[in-house]
């Protein structure tokens, strides 16, 4: 597909990645029921990491990185592709589709008043209103009646994912400060890469070599996670952002938690309660209120 589409095509390639990614954390909550979190992000980046070198060789975007792009290449390989990732697997292993989806995408909450303390980015009223709303909603998600305290799974799983999402804010935090040298799209093969090597030694080191069985849904669940919730939707993405404005795309990744509750629903029979459903209106308020004047 070209780069260049009509806006029709890329709101319809859009809604497809939002539905994608959403999907993609109902397969890992299935993929990690067997298969230790390691070696689930570990197959997971090495798939897509074959995927993306075949992508960007057919469109001739492959390239050798150059010096100055090797920091953003760290930066999100090591903490999005290798600690998001990994934390948010070992936490979906306790905590439901839908309380960890909110949590994770809680990241820009974090994002707003670091950028401004490192980065020296204006806190306006609106951002400061939208982080003050979606704290509140943080804060209806771990009120006592919505979690058991005495549920030690409980408390790692919910801790992996609120410190997955603190990760996720460091490694945008770092890619706003970055001078790019190439396009985020060449670069996303190498730090698919990375996270496979550094994850396939950590999951040999601490795990040992993958003595889980496979069967023919796991194979399935792999390819979906590595192909379509992975390479392709950072193609995807990286498309959509060449021929969608600013505020379309940061306001239309909020509907990815919707997408994922709604999974979570039709697929793993979970039911959200009341407060993880008005804690993500919050807090996806929240974060709308922010974005919206900052795009």
């Amino acid at each position: 597909m070209s780069s260049t589409l009509s806006r029709r095509q890329a709101l319809l390639l859009f809604a497809i990645v939002i539905l994608t990614w959403g999907l993609n954390w109902v397969v890992t909550k299935s993929i990690v029921r067997g298969v230790p979190p390691l070696w689930t992000t570990a197959i997971r980046s090495a798939i897509a990491c074959v995927v993306l070198l075949v992508l960007q060789l057919a469109r001739r975007d492959f390239i050798v990185p150059r010096r100055g792009d090797v920091p953003v290449i760290l930066a999100i390989g090591l903490l999005h592709m290798v600690a998001f990732s990994t934390l948010v697997a070992a936490g979906l292993r306790h905590v439901t589709v839908g309380r960890s989806i909110v949590l994770g995408y809680a990241t820009p909450l974090w994002v707003a008043p670091c950028a401004w303390l490192l980065l020296g980015e204006r806190l306006t009223r609106p951002r400061l209103a939208g982080i003050a709303l979606g704290l509140a909603g943080l804060l209806v998600l771990f009120n006592p009646l919505a979690v058991d305290w005495g549920d030690a799974d409980q408390r790692m799983g919910n801790g992996m994912i609120l410190l997955a999402s603190w990760c996720w804010a460091a490694s945008i935090l770092y890619v706003r400060k970055h001078k790019w040298l190439a396009t985020p799209f060449q670069l996303v093969f190498w730090e698919a890469l990375l996270a496979a090597v550094v994850l396939g030694a950590m999951a040999l080191g601490t795990e040992g070599p993958p003595a889980f069985p496979w069967h023919a849904g796991l194979v399935v669940a792999f390819a979906y996670a590595g192909v379509c919730g992975t390479a392709l939707g950072y193609w995807a993405m990286a498309t959509i952002n060449r021929n969608l404005p600013a505020t379309t795309t940061a306001l239309g990744m909020l509907a990815t938690p919707v997408a994922g509750i709604a999974g979570s629903m039709l697929f793993l029979g979970e039911r959200p309660d009341m407060a993880l459903l008005a804690g993500m209106a919050m807090v996806l308020a929240g974060i709308a209120l922010g974005s919206a004047r900052r795009a």
